[in-house]
């Protein structure tokens, strides 16, 4: 089958993850799978038999998307293209434009649950063939704005030869990893840090909108030998292996990768009580509500204690790309029926 994801940029993040690890194995099992963005860091990491289209896909002005959306109807019908594949927003209103354009069919995948719930934003996804909701969570929460075509297909992850093995000294050493921006919640801990007693260091790996205020805050609060701020990293699992415990603060997420990443390895995790982490663990019981510091300040000094009780998850939760794929497929051919045939 011909396919084409369109994603808004190739940056850092779940979405961009989860996109290159879908469409390598899309492609390993015979698909032709071209994917447009703006572009980014991450599109050398595409798998060699993926096509990549630069296009300004990720601009939020209407005009700039129907442009985009009639290049790609117009390359649909040229390479044959079967069926186009979103990913956020404005992907899926350019994905239902090209595809009435082109004749074609297309999907959406809803990565998180959004604060805005206008019924008008979401057209495009009421009209898609399938949403896929990448956790029940995510389906949940966004249930008033689709048409009932959701499907749930948990995202999957690649396996790993590498697992936790804590930090080479006794001093503390808590890990972020995440897009600096505020609903992943990383200002949260780094305001309350200084109320801490102990020894303990912070690594937060990870860049975005954030970067300068957490900076300057660091600096303000007398941390800069403390807590540092590494940026983009690619080698995460050698951080979360070394480390005392991952830190996951957000305010909301579809279905954490990095978090599911750390159940894998084993890592320690102090995370949020939000519904795709809640759906990821085996209860409650350790979680910490988003945003409350107080309770985030007594866990965090609790492990510096040595007393701490972390959540517990199963990494049989987490399925396989290959899992993953299976289900995507699935949806690709009830909604392209055509496409098993070519």
């Amino acid at each position: 089958m011909k396919i084409i994801h369109i994603l808004p940029e190739l940056e850092e993040g779940g979405v961009e993850r989860h996109v290159l690890w879908l469409t390598e194995e899309l492609s390993f099992r015979g698909h032709d799978v071209t994917v447009i963005s703006s572009g980014g860091k991450m599109v050398s990491r595409l798998a060699s038999g993926v096509n990549h289209l630069a296009l300004p896909v990720d601009a939020k002005n209407p005009l700039t998307a129907f442009f985009c959306a009639r290049k790609i109807a117009r390359l649909a019908a040229r390479e044959n293209v079967q069926l186009l594949h979103a990913h956020s927003r404005v992907p899926a209103w350019i994905a239902r434009w090209a595809a009435g354009m082109a004749k074609i069919p297309y999907v959406v995948t809803a990565h998180v649950v959004f604060g805005n719930k206008s019924l008008w934003i979401y057209h495009p996804y009421r009209k898609a063939g399938t949403v896929i909701c990448v956790s029940s969570a995510v389906e949940e929460g966004m249930r008033a704005c689709f048409s009932g075509n959701t499907k749930v297909i948990l995202n999957g992850m690649p396996g790993t030869d590498c697992f936790w093995k804590g930090p080479s000294n006794e001093k503390s050493r808590f890990l972020f990893i995440g897009r600096l921006s505020p609903v992943k919640g990383i200002q949260d801990v780094v305001e309350i840090l200084p109320l801490l007693q102990g020894e303990w260091t912070l690594d937060v790996v990870g860049g975005g909108p954030l970067f300068s205020t957490l900076s300057a805050k660091i600096k303000e609060s007398g941390l800069k030998e403390r807590v540092f701020l590494h940026g983009f990293r690619d080698d995460t699992d050698r951080w979360l292996a070394e480390c005392s415990c991952l830190l996951f603060p957000s305010y909301t997420e579809g279905m954490p990768l990095t978090l599911a990443r750390a159940v894998q390895m084993g890592v320690p995790v102090l995370a949020s009580s939000i519904p795709p982490v809640i759906e990821m663990a085996e209860a409650e019981e350790g979680l910490l509500p988003p945003g409350s510091k107080d309770l985030w300040r007594l866990a965090l000094q609790s492990v510096l204690e040595g007393n701490k009780s972390f959540p517990r998850f199963s990494s049989e939760k987490i399925p396989t790309i290959q899992k993953m794929t299976d289900g995507v497929e699935a949806v690709y051919a009830e909604v392209c029926p055509e496409g098993e045939k070519t």
